[in-house]
């Protein structure tokens, strides 16, 4: 293992062979890293989650330590909090944030400055890339596509009413799904196998498989040609 300055490892963390980690590390009590991790200057594994008083999503649950998979790279200023698991040659870029209680797949890219929130899965293979929000209790299926500045949202009340405890609901985006640059998903949505959300788009309802939509609110126009579908990418 190689270790830059200022690291600082708590008890029972167990560490593979062959990482590299960099200067102003913090890896908190029980996390696990896997074998030939790098880990950037001033990355934190195994955070605590705060718990604001009027917090409707984050819980005051004990949490298990972080998990890192072999061959993860995570760069620099990269957050995962306690009770998450990142799989096997994994990238998580500079600023990326991993809240607690997510899951993500082998092979998954987190661009830089993503944000994953607290109860959230994410497939294998997925391309996330750049300034992606997905918000609490959301599913991500494998091979996902999310375009820079893809946004999601689970609050229809935006915080009024006590009924929006009950309806808190994230997103749902199922295998081979792709979403272009800047589309928002309100909350509660499912976009389903291979289909395709046009950038700027504003989704509002459901979206069929194999189905590509535009505009604001979003509309189908057409089927996703046939040489994109997933089944018969190499």
């Amino acid at each position: 293992m190689k270790k830059g300055k200022n690291v600082v490892i708590g008890k029972d963390v167990k560490l593979g062979k062959g990482c590299v980690i960099g200067n102003n590390v913090t890896i908190h009590d029980s996390c696990k890293i896997g074998k030939n991790v790098r880990i950037d200057d001033n990355t934190v594994i195994g955070k605590l989650p705060m718990k604001a008083i009027t917090s409707a999503t984050t819980g005051t649950q004990e949490l298990e330590g972080a998990e890192i998979g072999d061959g993860c790279l995570l760069g620099t200023n990269v957050v995962v909090y306690r009770g998450s698991k990142i799989g096997q040659n994994c990238l998580l870029a500079d600023y990326t944030s991993v809240r607690e209680n997510v899951t993500v797949g082998e092979k998954t890219i987190l661009g830089r400055n993503v944000t994953i929130e607290n109860k959230v899965s994410i497939g294998s293979f997925c391309k996330i890339q750049s300034n992606v929000q997905i918000v609490p209790m959301s599913e991500v299926g494998n091979h996902v596509f999310l375009a820079p500045g893809v946004m999601t949202s689970n609050d229809r009340y935006m915080g009024r009413t006590e009924q929006r405890h009950k309806e808190y609901k994230g997103v749902t985006i199922k295998d081979g799904a792709r979403l272009g640059v800047g589309s928002i998903t309100l909350p509660g949505i499912t976009i389903h196998e291979d289909a395709v959300v046009g950038g700027g788009s504003v989704v509002t309802k459901d979206v069929p498989a194999k189905k590509v939509v535009i505009g604001i609110p979003a509309k189908e126009v057409k089927d996703v040609p046939e040489d994109q579908l997933l089944v018969n990418q190499k």
